[in-house]
């Protein structure tokens, strides 16, 4: 299969260097392969995205030389898509809608004994206060969730990974998934799907077989990986790279517009620098 991979940025902010390192390190592997690089628009929060930090996204990538194949895809063309795929999946009797609001799973979550985590690659670790209702009973405000207990299988998948960090396979266990993730979130309220959720359809749908992200999205793998496995769809391989950050040693954030690709830009640097600003 040809080696595809894509970058995914949300439009909510402009693009930093952090951005810029993710973006060239993916398109330099996929063209290294002879293979396919593409460009999402992870706009799924709605309520947050913004066309002009979209039109950013691709002055900023173009300016940097990167080039993408096909058409863009946008995730607010395919909210019908991720809602047809909840309701495949709620067929198997294994979703469940939630009313729990977010400080009250933190307040499960902080009861916890000592010793057990309370939070996880998917927020604060979901106790299971609303498992018993079912999928039909779903009200305006609810979010849905995955009962593990009933998703879980004997065998269980794996996934691989490349990055420098995690390089090997990684075997994926309900015990896992239920201490340190709780129940998964499918769709959160007034939104078509969760990230994790999502991601997974769209990485199907357009074929990626590598998905080149940043290290601290590691343990979503495992989230991700388990929806690919419970819906049948393929696996894909993971590479997680080191963070860009400040120095004060924190990972750069859309807010620090001293390090957004347009300030540079505006500044007189060029793509090469930029390229040696994050040690490409």
């Amino acid at each position: 299969m040809t080696f595809t991979t894509r970058f995914a940025p949300s439009p909510t902010g402009p693009l930093h260097l952090g951005h810029a390192y993710s973006a060239l390190l993916a398109h330099g592997m996929a063209r290294a392969a002879g293979g396919r690089f593409l460009l999402r628009i992870d706009d799924l929060d709605q309520s947050r995205a913004r066309a002009h930090w979209e039109n950013q996204i691709y002055d900023d990538l173009r300016w940097l030389g990167i080039t993408w194949d096909g058409p863009v895809r946008r995730q607010s063309d395919h909210f019908d898509d991720y809602r047809h795929a909840l309701e495949r999946l709620s067929r198997k009797g294994a979703v469940y809608p939630c009313s729990c609001k977010r400080r009250d799973i933190e307040a499960a979550a902080s009861a916890q004994q000592e010793g057990v985590p309370s939070h996880g690659p998917d927020g604060p670790i979901y106790p299971g206060t609303c498992r018993h209702r079912r999928f039909e009973d779903r009200q305006s405000g609810d979010a849905l969730r995955l009962n593990l207990d009933m998703a879980c299988g004997a065998k269980m998948p794996s996934f691989h990974e490349t990055g420098p960090d995690h390089t090997g396979d990684h075997q994926i266990t309900g015990q896992y998934l239920k201490s340190c993730v709780g129940d998964p979130v499918l769709a959160r309220p007034g939104m078509a799907a969760s990230y994790n959720f999502s991601v997974v359809l769209d990485d199907a749908a357009t074929e990626i077989t590598h998905v080149v992200r940043g290290e601290d999205l590691f343990t979503a793998s495992y989230i991700q990986c388990f929806f690919q496995w419970d819906m049948g769809l393929p696996a894909v391989t993971y590479h997680h790279h080191r963070l860009i950050r400040d120095e004060s040693g924190k990972r750069l954030a859309k807010r620090d517009d001293a390090r957004a690709i347009a300030t540079y830009r505006a500044d007189g640097a060029t793509p090469q620098d930029v390229r040696r600003l994050v040690g490409l």
